[in-house]
């Protein structure tokens, strides 16, 4: 079964750009970009993203960039 997630993440720079923190789950996008705002300032990066989600594996696919802050790495699927 295929759901619809939001997710935010911070990045963290590191040697070879920037690197992905713990992501955070939000319950619906308006969540997400308050969580997102409420992180911009602790981290060189931000992103609030809604996947899908194969809710049998965990694999996560189709992101769409919902809000960013700062530097953050292209968006790959």
């Amino acid at each position: 079964m295929i759901s619809q997630k939001f997710i935010v993440i911070p990045y963290k720079k590191s040697r070879g750009g920037m690197t992905p923190g713990e992501i955070r789950q939000a319950s619906n996008a308006v969540t997400a970009e308050r969580i997102a705002t409420a992180m911009a300032d602790r981290h060189p990066g931000v992103a609030a993203y809604s996947v899908m989600v194969d809710t049998e594996t965990g694999d996560m696919t189709s992101p769409t960039l919902i809000v960013s802050f700062g530097e953050i790495p292209p968006l790959e699927d």
